[in-house]
């Protein structure tokens, strides 16, 4: 896992698991799962009565706890017994010695699809059987059945991700500014920003201090006003970061970057603050700040550190159009695959394949399933259901984080590659072309080196 995707589990762990949990009823504590599942299921998954599987996977805390209610629920269709052992951040180390060691794990839960194509390009995977590709072309948008490929080969399902192009607001400091509606575009944006600093609050948010965050802010905007089909191609590297298109990208960003009013403690200040306290201080009473952007897992940094109210006090909108294009959706996510053949290994992948499980892991909070079959209904609350709607709206224009899926030493690692070179440019906002020069010659190297 890298550094981001640490940041983010952490984000979303209420508390901490055991070292490895049975999915057994009372070990997945709490309200069961609801669903009308519970009674019937229309998957004929096979009889595994007295088979043993394991499952390993990043989570920990409520996120593993969540997700053993979904593992119980196979349980009982089945009659098997799983397990789920918590790989720690490295998965590649825990599945390699497992493997050594002759004893992988049936299914394992990825944090990036870069990882998928590493363990698939090892020959560590099991390609996905015909039942279990029926029933992921039945409920996912090609978008993501392209994110579990390798060669031409399907080996993923996607089962949590995010929707990390979203902007939440303090609704005080809007309402004081005399704003009545959200932005639908970077124009209308900077023209809301310039009314709340004008009013007294600053605008900007912005945890400058973490890497990934800064990314983040440069992919929407490229998604967005490039489109997908040159984001991927930036993404894979097949076009230079000196395209004009990233400056462009760039130049738009510094747009805000650039106006350290517009920014809570200007360009010093942001670069020294981090993401949860860039969240605090949205929220805090007086706000020193009247929005700030990231996931949907903002909402448990509101509801943990903070008095305010998500859907009253905190309230949530999308990351605007830029410059004629669409509203770009970002995501990242876990993604299941097969590291044993053998029919456990197989009903399990259908399983998480299917709008059941994705159903009782959305039921629990937390949770956003890419399954285009999960019935909004599941979502606990309006919030987070509208940010799913989204998510499953985007169909086929969503696009996963692009540094999750470059080389870790470009797009991952705290202090060098984009995360450095990007909060270089929040920095010194004006060296367009000198941010350019460096991105690209620190993605070649790593590009380079990974093969």
């Amino acid at each position: 896992m890298n550094g981001r995707a640490a940041a983010l589990t952490a984000v979303a762990v209420l508390m901490m698991g055991a070292a490895g949990c049975g999915s057994s009823d009372n070990d997945a504590a709490g309200t069961p799962a609801t669903t009308g599942a519970e009674e019937a299921s229309t998957l004929k998954l096979p009889q595994l009565d007295g088979q043993e599987l394991q499952v390993a996977g990043v989570w920990t805390g409520a996120e593993q706890k969540n997700f053993l209610k979904v593992l119980a629920r196979f349980d009982k269709l089945t009659g098997a017994k799983t397990t789920f052992v918590p790989t720690g951040d490295n998965v590649s180390t825990f599945v390699g010695s497992k493997i050594q060691g002759g004893s992988p794990p049936d299914v394992a839960l990825l944090p990036q699809p870069g990882v998928l194509q590493q363990f698939a390009k090892a020959d560590w995977l099991k390609p996905l059987q015909p039942d279990v590709t029926k029933e992921l072309d039945q409920n996912y948008s090609q978008a993501w059945r392209d994110l579990g490929t390798y060669k031409d080969k399907q080996y993923g399902v996607f089962f949590k991700v995010t929707n990390k192009s979203l902007f939440w607001y303090n609704t005080a400091a809007w309402e004081q500014a005399g704003l009545t509606d959200t932005p639908t575009t970077w124009e209308q944006l900077l023209k809301d920003g310039q009314t709340l600093s004008d009013s007294g609050t600053p605008p900007f948010s912005i945890g400058g201090a973490d890497g990934w965050l800064v990314t983040d802010w440069f992919e929407n905007i490229y998604l967005s006003q490039a489109g997908p089909a040159m984001y991927d191609k930036l993404t894979k590297h097949q076009i230079k970061w000196t395209d004009p298109s990233v400056t462009k990208a760039l130049t738009t960003l510094g747009q805000i970057f650039g106006r350290p009013d517009l920014m809570a403690g200007g360009t010093r200040g942001t670069l020294q603050t981090d993401f949860p306290t860039s969240v605090g201080q949205v929220f805090a009473k007086p706000p020193k700040a009247a929005l700030v952007y990231e996931g949907e897992f903002i909402a448990t940094n509101i509801t943990q550190e903070t008095t305010a109210k998500v859907g009253t006090d905190a309230k949530v909108f999308p990351f605007p159009a830029v410059d004629g294009g669409k509203a770009p959706v970002l995501s990242s996510g876990d993604v299941a695959v097969a590291l044993k053949d053998g029919e456990g290994a197989r009903a399990l992948m259908r399983f998480l394949a299917s709008p059941e499980a994705g159903e009782i892991a959305v039921q629990q909070g937390g949770f956003l399933s890419p399954n285009k079959a999960v019935d909004f209904s599941n979502y606990r609350d309006d919030t987070v259901r509208n940010i799913a709607k989204n998510l499953i709206k985007a169909g086929d224009d969503i696009r996963f984080d692009m540094s999750d899926q470059a080389p870790a030493a470009f797009g991952g690692t705290k202090g060098q590659g984009e995360w450095k070179d990007l909060q270089d440019f929040l920095a010194k906002p004006s060296d367009v072309v000198g941010a350019q020069k460096q991105l690209e010659a620190d993605a070649a190297k790593a590009f380079a080196k990974a093969g």
